[in-house]
């Protein structure tokens, strides 16, 4: 067999999992929940002090590390009466997983239950951490970033992952 060709064969399984998180939230998702990108959440952020944050992913994913102020909402163990007392319908309510897929559908339950400004964070924390932003375990900055697993740790190109 031909070098070049082999070459080629072996070389495929890196293009298969070169997938960017684009291509992942278009596979996954079905943009029930408006998008906000990472730029304009930090653009919220610094003007309105009032916004939640919702944490959708697992509580060992939290643990490890969250958006500052974040609530944990979970995602398996989602109960909106555990978080009512922390949101109101009126809140501008952001959403965010890893990526943006689970959030999506925790922002549909939430649409479904009244909340009229609720955003998914596109490219969810992988996104926020690749392009800079600081990430918090309880009350400290950290560099580490749960990665979910192994298939979905190839969107998180910053931070250290963790397992």
């Amino acid at each position: 067999m031909n070098l070049k060709l082999i070459l080629f064969i072996l070389g495929l399984p890196c293009f298969a999992f070169s997938q960017s998180i684009d291509k992942a939230i278009e596979k996954h998702n079905s943009n029930t929940v408006e998008y906000i990108s990472v730029e304009e959440l930090v653009q919220l952020k610094n003007s309105d002090h009032n916004i939640k944050l919702l944490d959708t992913r697992q509580p060992t994913e939290y643990g490890i590390s969250h958006l500052q102020n974040a609530i944990f909402a979970g995602y398996e163990d989602f109960n909106l009466k555990s978080i009512q007392d922390k949101i109101n319908t009126q809140d501008t309510i952001i959403v965010y997983c890893s990526i943006g897929v689970r959030s999506e559908d925790i922002g549909e339950l939430l649409q479904k239950a009244g909340y009229k400004n609720v955003f998914n964070l596109y490219g969810g924390i992988f996104d926020w951490v690749n392009k800079g932003h600081q990430v918090y375990h309880q009350q400290e900055i950290t560099k580490k970033v749960h990665a979910y697993d192994r298939f979905w740790s190839k969107y998180l190109k910053a931070g250290k992952k963790v397992y």
